[in-house]
């Protein structure tokens, strides 16, 4: 096991190989325990480099609602009347810290996803 920092685009397309040579390797073997730091290493370093901004939070809930099937009425008990639902799927309404509360805990819909760009 020869691991080194990935410093460069250059050291990440070999983690990259390096990662598909040992792909399948058996949990708690020498090539399974290299697989799963070259694994760390490669997030730390797409982390850094290309960071993920956080979803809009409109389209977050609209992401939610095509999961699982849900109309706006299915927002209800969650934002408030059907004219507060459509407001806050319009724009016209952002959402307060309590629909926000309700939104996570009753569709699982990540805070960070929720709060970006409050």
């Amino acid at each position: 096991m020869n691991i080194k920092p990935i410093r460069s685009p250059e050291d990440l397309a070999a983690a990259f190989v390096r990662m598909e040579q040992l792909w399948g390797a058996e949990l708690n073997s020498p090539e399974g325990d290299e697989l799963e730091i070259l694994a760390l290493l490669i997030e730390k370093y797409e982390d850094q480099h290309f960071p993920m901004p956080p979803s809009d939070p409109i389209e977050a809930i609209k992401f939610r609602m095509e999961q699982q099937g849900l109309t706006p009425r299915d927002l209800e008990p969650f934002i408030g009347t059907s004219g507060r639902v459509s407001e806050v799927l319009n724009r016209k309404r952002k959402l307060s810290l309590s629909m926000i509360k309700r939104l996570h805990e009753g569709l699982r819909i990540p805070y960070e996803s929720l709060l970006a760009g409050a």
